[in-house]
């Protein structure tokens, strides 16, 4: 089968800027304007059999995901020490605190970012009971609505109208807004704001005391405060390296570090390694995909997501 043809109608967002690997293709769509914020886009991630068979690949740590894939054997995941070998069509990648080393074999997949406000509104089981974790999707969702988000991708043409596909079964599937929306909302746009240094005392200001924040974060976030402010510190400095395609400045600390000692630990933490050597390893994937959503999305992560 050809692969998926490469893109976004995104007005100014084309192919050609994506820099994709030969014999892989790769789209991001934004959800319906009725869904979002509580679900910012869609990924759909196609690659040659042969020429990506065994590939390796890191997924940044962030917020959950749900990943379809349409393909026999196609990727292994390994989150710290535990292996989740050939795994099923439909599972969710839970909160992450690390990036995830992958193994690919071709063919296609579909990535659903699952944020905070969304983790609400589609599972009543803490975020930070399966953070880290990989659990088959219809553990946690009713099996019928699963087997009608994979049949729905399924009978796409798998790229262009994935987007169709996916806005009407979350139009169809997702739950009344969460009691706790309002409140959740303003602790991520506490979060993603780069002038926030200290999220309790941010919360603390606009009314949220540090046992509710404590609470919601831990429940909907998968992380404590504390957590959170030093994965998203990380993210907006370690993604600007690996877009620009520049050489990296390794040289003094980046934005929000005290120096650069300080930046190579959140590295170890965050990454498993330090920045130099993750900038250093041949990840196209991790890289191309980072790239595409910031044309797309304005944000090389749904982590780092502007709330509006």
């Amino acid at each position: 089968m050809p692969l998926i043809e490469s893109g976004s109608p995104t007005p100014g967002v084309h192919a050609a800027d994506f820099g994709l690997a030969a014999g892989s293709a790769m789209r991001i769509e934004q959800a319906a304007d009725a869904l979002r914020p509580v679900l910012s886009d869609y990924a759909v991630f196609d690659s040659d059999r042969e020429a990506f068979f065994g590939a390796q690949n890191r997924l940044m740590p962030g917020w959950a995901r749900i990943w379809i894939g349409l393909t026999a054997d196609l990727f292994d995941v390994k989150v710290g020490s535990r292996k989740y070998p050939r795994l099923g069509s439909a599972m969710l990648i839970g909160v992450t605190s690390r990036a995830v080393p992958i193994t690919t074999y071709g063919g296609l997949s579909v990535v659903i970012d699952i944020g905070p406000l969304a983790w609400a509104r589609l599972f009543a089981v803490s975020a930070e009971t399966l953070r880290d974790c990989v659990t088959p999707l219809d553990r946690l969702l009713p099996r019928d609505w699963c087997d009608d988000l994979v049949g729905r991708v399924a009978r796409s043409d798998r790229g262009l109208d994935i987007k169709f596909a996916l806005d009407d079964f979350f139009g169809k599937h997702l739950p009344p807004q969460h009691p706790q929306e309002a409140t959740i909302s303003r602790i991520l746009a506490l979060l993603v704001d780069a002038r926030t240094h200290d999220l309790s005392d941010a919360a603390a200001q606009v009314g949220i005391d540090n046992r509710l924040l404590l609470q919601l974060t831990k429940r909907y976030f998968g992380f404590p405060p504390k957590m959170l402010m030093m994965r998203t510190r990380f993210l907006r400095a370690m993604t600007a390296m690996l877009v620009d395609d520049g050489e990296a400045d390794f040289g003094s600390a980046p934005s929000g570090y005290h120096d650069r000692s300080h930046f190579i630990r959140d590295g170890n933490r965050f990454l498993g390694m330090t920045p130099r050597r993750f900038v250093a390893l041949d990840l196209p994937y991790t890289c191309a995909g980072l790239r595409v959503r910031m044309l797309v999305m304005g944000a090389a992560t749904s982590s780092l997501d502007a709330m509006v």
